[in-house]
């Protein structure tokens, strides 16, 4: 029977972090929304036109998050 990997809980809780963070910086500034829509906060430069443009927008927010928890 093979053992799965240890998962270390800080590792865990570092990118439950960050994904709260993302959630929260998202929902507050619209960041990365698709077009056609106003929200509140910053709206300049990063509205998506497509799904999978507001998809890549919450990834790379994501990746941005982890790295400032890891700090």
């Amino acid at each position: 029977m093979e053992e799965s990997p240890v998962v270390h809980s800080s590792a865990r809780r570092d990118e439950d972090i960050a994904l709260d963070l993302m959630k929260f910086i998202a929902m507050t500034t619209g960041y990365g929304r698709t077009t056609g829509g106003g929200g509140a906060g910053f709206t300049g430069g990063s509205a998506a036109s497509k799904p999978e443009e507001y998809a890549t927008h919450l990834l790379e927010l994501y990746g941005k998050c982890k790295a400032a928890v890891k700090k």
